[in-house]
């Protein structure tokens, strides 16, 4: 495979040299609508994951639950998000991506409705399984979503506001811990999971009124409805039409099995055994979610307080309002990659992630590891709290919403969902065993040796950004093929 700096020169569509330059088209409204509306489910992602923090207070006051069952309670719902992960690929595939998306906000209204009304541990594991399947299949498919129905122009942007509205469902559920923590115990849990009942049926209705994505519409068959739904979504009548001419020569023969021959019936894992280009990409799709999750940010997001607590930070309130300060810098962060990512492109921005992410890191294990059991002051605290929130911006600013965006254009059209699905297990599946372990690996290695470890894979996050991930700003889709040699 070519450096990745050798991929860099031909970034831009291949323009008609005797064409006069055009003037720069008005990008599409409709499709940012569209992209957002399909985003909107990642709300809910965020706020059933995350509302747990509060209401297990008055889950376990309530109902007895032990510490134990908290902590798994909190932390599993990561691992049944595996479920649905990995069927959401042969559901959306089936289904196309709109019904899949439909599906995901069914198992949203299910699963903390399920919650609300639990009476005991079973019942809420019950609960917190149906939600996990949501979770899996909105990762995967809000998203896919987003990159096949935006222009190249906008691709980039569209595909990160999943992001953003994951965290915003994270402070949403921060939100409703706050407000209904002064009901009785019996009834303020059950109320803060009752919340997030309502807002799947009117994001499942309006899903339905979205079109469905172009590619789905064109492996089907359909590819008269595929060209409407291109000439709404498109910046211009000329980009419509040659993004649905990609769109057919890549489902006919380029990834739909390379020689023409294999059909609509043919396994897209067909393509793994047998070409070394896809079997590549899937490969780096799977070690950037690795990376985006084993560099440890859910540690810092979940067991902030804890941190630091252990930092010299004495005031229950000041830590709670620190934790407060992390979440906010986490989503507003991602609001820094939105803009600048069809600017300057995925690569520069995972570089700079990355290497902040590895300096800010080392910076915070080198405080632990200078003044562990000293009478921290005020000076070392307010270092401390610095650089959580520095790691915290890069992350947000480029890796954790980039890792999103690029597993999402550079899979061929065929394994997009399929893949799509295992990189998104890979990241449930890291996130899992991050927070599951972050309290005994910080007592076994020392919290400096805890951000060290986070450290040296942020470092290698770099390296593996620097040496085998080539930008893919501005091209199609369907461009893809060459870049990353699948066809």
């Amino acid at each position: 495979m070519a450096h990745p700096r050798d991929a860099e020169a031909p970034l831009l569509a291949k323009p008609d040299a005797a064409s006069p330059p055009a003037a720069p088209a008005k990008r599409n409204k409709y499709t940012f609508f569209c992209a957002v509306l399909a985003s909107m489910t990642s709300v809910l992602t965020g706020y059933n994951v995350a509302v747990m923090s509060g209401a297990q207070i008055f889950m376990a006051e309530d109902l007895g639950i032990s510490d134990g069952q908290i902590e798994v309670l909190s932390g599993v719902i990561n691992i049944y998000s595996l479920v649905g992960a990995l069927l959401a690929g042969w559901t959306s595939d089936r289904l196309g991506r709109r019904l899949t998306i439909v599906l995901a906000n069914v198992f949203f209204f299910v699963g903390p409705l399920f919650m609300t009304l639990a009476g005991g541990y079973n019942a809420l594991m019950v609960g917190r399984f149906i939600a996990g399947i949501a979770v899996g299949y909105d990762f995967v498919i809000a998203p896919i979503y987003a990159a096949e129905i935006a222009p190249a122009s906008s691709r980039g942007l569209l595909t990160s506001v999943p992001e953003i509205f994951n965290n915003t469902g994270v402070m949403l559920s921060y939100v409703s811990n706050l407000a209904f923590s002064g009901l009785p115990p019996h009834l303020s849990w059950r109320v803060m999971f009752a919340a997030g009942v309502v807002p799947p049926v009117f994001l499942a209705a309006g899903t339905l009124t979205m079109p469905e994505s172009p590619r789905w519409l064109v492996m089907k068959g359909r590819v008269a409805e595929a060209k409407a739904v291109l000439h709404r979504t498109s910046d211009t009548a000329a980009e419509a039409e040659q993004r649905l001419l990609e769109i057919e020569d890549v489902v006919s023969g380029g990834n739909g099995g390379g020689d023409g021959r294999q059909g609509k019936g043919s396994s897209p894992w067909k393509e793994v055994a047998t070409k070394a280009g896809v079997r590549r990409v899937l490969a780096m799709v799977l070690t950037l979610q690795f990376f985006q999750q084993a560099s440890g940010i859910d540690s810092v997001v979940l067991y902030g307080p804890r941190i630091l607590a252990m930092a010299g930070v004495k005031s229950n309130t000041l830590l709670l309002s620190l934790n407060v300060l992390f979440g906010v810098a986490k989503a507003g962060s991602i609001l820094i990659a939105m803009a600048l990512v069809d600017r300057v492109g995925r690569r520069p921005l995972l570089l700079v992630s990355t290497g902040g992410m590895t300096a800010s890191l080392v910076l915070v294990g080198s405080l632990f590891a200078a003044f562990a059991g000293a009478e921290n002051g005020a000076a070392v605290s307010t270092v401390s709290v610095a650089a959580v929130v520095a790691y915290v911006v890069f992350f947000s600013a480029g890796l954790g919403p980039m890792a999103w965006v690029y597993s999402s254009e550079i899979l061929p059209l065929r394994l997009r969902a399929q893949g799509a699905g295992l990189g998104t297990a890979m990241n449930r599946t890291m996130c899992a065993v991050v927070i599951m372990t972050f309290i005994t690996l910080y007592k076994a290695i020392t919290m400096a040796g805890a951000f060290y470890l986070y450290a040296a894979i942020a470092a290698a996050a770099f390296v593996f950004v620097y040496t085998c991930l080539p930008e893919t700003r501005g091209r199609s889709l369907e461009d893809m093929e060459e870049l990353f040699h699948t066809k």
